[in-house]
């Protein structure tokens, strides 16, 4: 781990607003991701998952959390299984957690290794009625890969056929998407980075620069900060591209002109900033992508307005739907008639904004929520609005993250990254 280590408190205190939700004489068992192979013997980065991660700060393999609050045993209240480290294991891989620096990171004495699972597991079933398991339950997943989480659930359901099985992640998702002060520091630190990463690459922009060196620079600047790199694949899209939403080829000159849509941010201790900046190539708006930037700037700066406590996500997303029929109104891109013969499921603005304005981010940069639910203080969004023209080659997008407040506007963790088209030029020349 590149990041220092955070205060154990934040995760007894999730391990605490977790528990409380449960149902008597129920266990929770979480796990860690698999280490994903690519091929021979080559394996991606490993990612914890963020589950494990919110309750107990392990960022390591083969990990298992469990929770059982009604145990007859103090010692099985809470639980981590964690594989043995060994001298070999030092050599040829690196440190691994011990008993001790599991305590230190997690907050949880009571720590077994892996050999220990099913002897624990026999006793503490036996126990109890029902078995929380965590299923990815995010609306946009992709859940046709098995994990190690996956096989877990087939051995306890086979195993434990006469338990009731319950879900976590109606408790998690709830629980994730309000943020704790440690949590939002830990953002904060992020979006400092992506702001060094930002301010780093206005002075290297110009006519002939290719957008994959944009990347390399972003890159050096957050690994140099003790951040693992980006939060996501970054889209670094010059011209037309930026009318290509998930674009991330990178591989294209940039050309005098043209704005470079960029689309980027650094991680830190597994907590995500998300980032979008436009920016001219040669250092300068014409007239036209400067009326377009402003537009994208008028709407994103009231939709900000709009995240405020009992709002509901899909009500947010109709009135900023409004903002942006009026500013594409006002540069000629739709007209009075456009708008009187739309669909009303697909409005006429969706022809240049297509995409939502707003997720939630924390440990995932979509992160985990209910959307059927108000929005409350403490919650972090993004914000996104963006008008993409293909018949003019541009595409205008602008986000920052933001964190609700009890009243009034949210603060802006991004708010001293340049956005104003003024400074963008400015720092450019």
């Amino acid at each position: 781990m590149k990041y220092e280590r955070i205060d154990p408190k934040l995760y007894v205190k999730n391990r605490e607003k977790f528990v409380s939700q449960m149902a008597p004489k129920s266990i929770a068992i979480f796990n860690s991701n698999d280490i994903y192979p690519i091929s021979a013997d080559s394996t991606m980065p490993f990612q914890q998952h963020r589950d494990i991660l919110y309750l107990s700060g392990v960022d390591q393999e083969e990990s298992i959390l469990i929770l059982f609050p009604d145990a007859f045993n103090e010692e099985h209240r809470e639980m981590l299984f964690l594989r043995e480290t060994n001298e070999h294991i030092a050599i040829w891989e690196g440190e691994k957690l011990t008993k001790q620096t599991a305590l230190e990171t997690s907050g949880i004495a009571n720590v077994y290794w892996l050999d220990q699972l099913d002897t624990v597991l026999k006793i503490i079933t036996a126990q109890a009625e029902s078995i929380y398991i965590n299923t990815n339950e995010h609306t946009r997943a992709n859940t046709i890969v098995e994990t190690r989480e996956d096989r877990f659930i087939k051995r306890l359901k086979n195993d434990y056929p006469g338990h009731t099985f319950r879900k976590s992640a109606p408790i998690l998702h709830r629980l994730r998407s309000v943020k704790e002060d440690i949590e939002i520091n830990l953002m904060q630190h992020a979006c400092n980075i992506t702001e060094k990463g930002m301010r780093r690459i206005l002075g290297f922009i110009k006519p002939g620069v290719t957008e994959y060196e944009i990347e390399a620079e972003l890159m050096h600047e957050f690994l140099r900060n003790r951040s693992k790199g980006f939060a996501y694949t970054p889209i670094i899209a010059s011209g037309k591209n930026a009318c290509v939403l998930h674009y991330i080829e990178n591989n294209q000159e940039c050309k005098s002109g043209e704005v470079i849509l960029m689309d980027f941010a650094a991680e830190y201790a597994n907590y995500a900033s998300d980032l979008t900046r436009c920016v001219p190539v040669n250092g300068r708006f014409t007239d036209r992508q400067r009326a377009v930037y402003n537009a994208v700037l008028h709407v994103k700066k009231e939709a900000e307005k709009l995240l405020v406590p009992g709002t509901y996500l899909a009500e947010y997303h109709v009135e900023v739907g409004k903002l942006m029929e009026s500013q594409l109104l006002n540069l000629g891109l739709i007209d009075q008639h456009d708008i009187q013969k739309q669909d009303p499921k697909w409005p006429a603005y969706k022809k240049y904004f297509m995409h939502g304005t707003s997720h939630y981010i924390g440990l995932d940069t979509h992160d985990v929520g209910l959307w059927t639910e108000p929005i409350k203080a403490g919650m972090v969004f993004t914000c996104e609005p963006g008008i993409y023209i293909p018949a003019e080659g541009l595409g205008i997008r602008l986000e920052d993250d933001l964190v609700v407040q009890e009243k009034g506007s949210p603060f802006n963790l991004m708010g001293s990254i340049p956005i104003e088209a003024e400074e963008i030029e400015d720092l450019m020349n």
